[in-house]
């Protein structure tokens, strides 16, 4: 049933303005005007369009707020802003702009209740909690922020189901580990999340092959793949990869 279809969504890191793109999180490049870049998404067939303003300083705020009312102007496909959302006036200012998702990460870690007042103002369905994970042990993941570089010590799969508790609608996972290295998803984490939090998990970090998507939805139990550098610089094409998944009896739009 196409409830239930598979969702392909690439993930468009803002800074100062600029679509860029990294390695770990580091080594940023540009990939061009992000009204340009949602626009082609928009019409080659992506489900969703994810903006992370990956410096989130007040100024920056200001430019993706302003990023997100160009853009939804232009894309007639659901918009998932994250970044920088610290109170609730900060998921207002987007939402009135026109994106549909806020994604909460650091501000959720510093005071969890801080999901439940979105959840409750906005409803569920426009809180996304994001969860950059990186394995510390075996079939054990740390939550980490700052780009990687702080290790919170909160274990990554009691985090999700908390997030869950307290009315994220989605989760946005992203292996640290493989971000940019195309080397495939963390899968194991993806399960494990999937699990013990009922919601839609987005997998994110280490998309490379349509194999890769793939295995997200069927091993990693996925239902929406993200990536950034494979769309980006058109090394896969959204709806070939789309007729892929077809062929493998994986739900998609098309």
């Amino acid at each position: 049933m196409e409830t239930f279809a598979k969702r392909i969504i690439p993930c468009l890191d803002v800074n100062a303005g600029r679509v860029v793109k990294g390695v770990n999180f580091i080594n940023l490049k540009d990939a061009g005007d992000p009204v340009e870049v949602a626009r082609r998404y928009n019409e080659e067939g992506a489900d969703e369009i994810t903006f992370l303003d990956i410096t989130a300083t007040h100024e920056a705020r200001e430019t993706i707020v302003d990023v997100v009312r160009q853009v939804a102007k232009e894309v007639f496909i659901p918009l998932t802003v994250g970044g920088g959302i610290r109170e609730l006036d900060d998921i207002y200012k987007l939402l009135d702009v026109g994106c549909d998702k806020v994604s909460i990460n650091s501000a959720g870690i510093k005071r969890p209740a801080f999901i439940e007042e979105g959840a409750k103002r906005f409803g569920s369905q426009c809180i996304v909690v994001a969860i950059d994970a990186k394995r510390v042990d075996d079939h054990k993941w740390n939550i980490f922020t700052h780009g990687g570089r702080n290790d919170t010590g909160i274990d990554a799969i009691e985090w999700a189901k908390e997030a869950y508790n307290r009315g994220a609608g989605e989760l946005l996972v992203t292996s640290m580990d493989a971000d940019g290295t195309k080397a495939g998803f963390d899968n194991e984490l993806n399960r494990k999340i999937s699990e013990v939090a009922p919601i839609p998990i987005i997998a994110s970090g280490g998309a490379g092959t349509m194999e890769h998507i793939k295995d997200a939805f069927t091993i990693g139990r996925a239902d929406a793949a993200l990536a950034a550098s494979i769309f980006h610089f058109k090394e896969i094409d959204i709806m070939d990869l789309k007729h892929y998944l077809k062929s493998q009896n994986i739900p998609v739009r098309i």
